[in-house]
């Protein structure tokens, strides 16, 4: 059984709410590929998206509001606690987010959310396995990099808002160029090694770490480019970055 893992970025599925008609083309599209690939499964991993940022920003500036004092009783004391705090908003809001790409599919994933995937099983039933946030300390792409060493993937689709990954922001650096590949030695030394609740880059510093000592391929591409998808998953030319 070929096993394709997809990271489905939550700023995908819900960039505010949930995106209706991202949904069901998305899922119109691979439930059409698993019809035409009956040897194959598909393991997708949501993320926090719009809502995570939001509760985890509020949650932020609630805290900007006590005072000192009130912080130590409150749990705001360190910057270690309420990094750990909006970690659990950020995998509360993947887990709804998860839980709706699961329902989407119906019969084609019978299990329930993955929400420990070290503890997922050695076999699912279906041919869709849906997860999502497991605990603090990284994003919802390490939890794709663990299920895909689980089941013997060797390629991640990860899923942004972002067409290919650049050789610097391209917001803050008009120089910046997208890139088709990268090595993990090079794109590590762009991401970094620490993880911060909410970072935004195109994977994170814990999974790229763990995905490149096994000898994953990461492929970044855009959520919302259907056919690009569909394009990746039939090994055809497409729009991304590979990071190998």
């Amino acid at each position: 059984m070929i096993t394709k893992v997809l990271s489905v970025g939550g700023s995908i599925i819900a960039p505010d709410k949930p995106d209706v008609s991202l949904l069901k083309n998305f899922t119109s599209m691979a439930i059409s590929w698993l019809k035409a690939n009956e040897d194959s499964r598909l393991i997708l991993v949501a993320g926090g998206g719009g809502p995570a940022r939001t509760y985890q920003n509020a949650y932020r500036e609630v805290a900007s509001l006590f005072d000192s004092d009130e912080k130590a009783s409150c749990g705001f004391a360190s910057e270690e606690e309420t990094n750990y705090a909006c970690d659990w908003l950020g995998i509360m809001a993947t887990r709804m987010n998860a839980q709706i790409l699961k329902t989407c599919f119906g019969p084609l994933c019978p299990h329930e959310v993955i929400t420990d995937p070290t503890a997922a099983p050695d076999e699912f039933p279906g041919r869709v396995l849906v997860a999502a946030g497991w605990k603090p300390g990284f994003s919802t792409d390490n939890d794709a990099v663990l299920l895909a060493q689980k089941y013997k993937a060797d390629t991640i689709v990860n899923l942004s808002n972002i067409e290919k990954v650049f050789t610097d922001d391209p917001r803050k650096n008009p120089d910046a160029k997208p890139l088709d590949t990268i090595s993990w030695a090079d794109f590590r030394k762009m991401v970094g090694d620490e993880w911060v609740p909410g970072k935004n880059c195109p994977f994170d510093p814990i999974a790229s770490k763990s995905a490149s000592e096994s000898g994953l391929t990461v492929i970044c591409a855009a959520g919302k480019n259907i056919p690009n998808i569909r394009a990746i998953l039939d090994g055809k030319d497409y729009i991304g970055t590979a990071i190998k």
